[in-house]
């Protein structure tokens, strides 16, 4: 069967058309730029590339343009709407409510929106998707998918906050954790990979957005992000972690608002903040140039990822393998050098040479006398969402 994939963004909306059970990958697509008359639509079948500039004024306007290029003889895979058997979509934040995949009904779309709060520039953009998507394929079953859902085992010791209890019992104010997807998708795969009853492993999943997770036996029971997904690694833009106080501080001495804030820490930090790029190819050719700031902002990156690391091994007492996804992850040779240094207390030992081979498939990279494999996994949200889609149709 047909299941298209679609991840609606802010300004975006990422499709795939993928045939089920086999995995097969029939298109892939982009719309970027929503809202803007010079909107880009990319459309791949194939290995063939069909892209054009044209207005998008919103998600209607993007999504009715991907059905027309699905149905087109020429480049599209379908020949009716009606071959579409399911839509699977990415939903952000799903909230406690949620730890599996769902048909979407009224009841589900209104938990979405009653989350707009804690995932302001995903949540909307997921609804909007959903509800169009409903007006276009209407034969398909609509399915939400959460990237909050893989963490929802943790325990409550690695959820709560230490604030009083009522916070959490009457608003859920926890931490949920985010990039389920990706993180479930790559600890399945080093799972089989590594063929054992038992496992410990820890994946970092390193893209504009960063994240970690601790996952024993094919169970999250820790996760670095919290009740946003801005908490956790330094990212492209976002500051991660960072003492409280100084929100305080901003707001109160240098008379900031609590939107200027709240953009400052999402918007205008991170590796943004600290270079003036957040594209990571560009730091790091400017931290081969000798640029001072680019070279200590990888060192604060790759101190963080480390801190994660050490302490996730404390709370699975052991580790297996720690496995490197998404943009950063499995691209940036630098960055899992930075990574793996000086962690041989650890027994993380990288091989150089093997690091920096690049293959799409799942490779070792660690060193013969390195206890712990580092493994380097590609990440496939859409197979993952679509993986999802299916079992709950079957």
């Amino acid at each position: 069967m047909n299941i298209l994939v679609l991840n609606a963004g802010s300004s975006s909306l990422k499709y795939q058309v993928i045939e089920m059970p086999s995995e097969t990958v029939k298109c892939v697509g982009l719309v970027e730029r929503i809202g803007m008359e010079d909107a880009i639509f990319t459309h791949e079948k194939e290995g063939e590339k069909h892209s054009e500039t044209a207005p998008i004024l919103n998600h209607e306007a993007g999504l009715q343009k991907v059905a027309k290029i699905l149905l087109d003889k020429k480049i599209g895979v379908i020949n009716s709407v009606a071959e579409i058997k399911a839509v699977g979509h990415r939903v952000v934040h799903g909230g406690s409510k949620f730890s599996k995949t769902v048909f979407v009904n009224k009841v589900v779309k209104d938990s979405i929106r009653n989350l707009f709060d804690l995932a302001p520039l995903h949540n909307p953009a997921n609804l909007t998707g959903i509800e169009i998507a409903e007006t276009i394929f209407t034969t398909a079953k609509q399915i939400a998918i959460f990237d909050t859902a893989f963490h929802q085992t943790m325990p409550k010791e690695a959820y709560q906050y230490a604030i009083p209890n009522s916070y959490l019992e009457d608003h859920k104010i926890r931490a949920y954790g985010f990039h389920g997807t990706s993180h479930k998708y790559v600890s399945e795969k080093a799972i089989a990979y590594l063929d054992k009853k038992s496992s410990k492993i820890i994946t970092i999943h390193l893209g504009n957005g960063c994240s970690m997770a601790a996952i024993k036996d094919g169970k999250c029971i820790e996760t670095s992000m919290g009740f946003s997904p801005t908490n956790g690694l330094i990212m492209g833009t976002r500051a991660g972690d960072i003492d409280q106080s100084v929100i305080f501080f901003l707001m109160k001495k240098l008379n900031k608002s609590a939107d200027e804030v709240n953009n400052l820490l999402q918007k205008e930090s991170g590796m943004l903040g600290l270079t003036g790029f957040s594209d990571l190819r560009e730091i790091e050719e400017n931290a081969v140039s000798g640029d001072e700031k680019c070279i200590n902002a990888l060192k604060l990156a790759s101190h963080r990822i480390k801190k994660f690391i050490g302490s996730y091994a404390a709370i699975l007492n052991g580790l297996d393998a720690i496995v490197f996804t998404a943009g950063i992850g499995e691209n940036s040779i630098l960055t899992r050098k930075m990574v793996c240094e000086n962690l041989d207390f650890l027994g993380i030992d990288l091989n150089s040479n093997k690091n920096e081979i690049r293959s799409k498939k799942t490779r070792e990279i660690q060193s013969s006398i390195s206890k712990v494999k580092i493994l380097v996994i590609p990440t496939n949200e859409e197979i993952e969402i679509a993986k999802q889609a299916y079992q709950l149709l079957k």
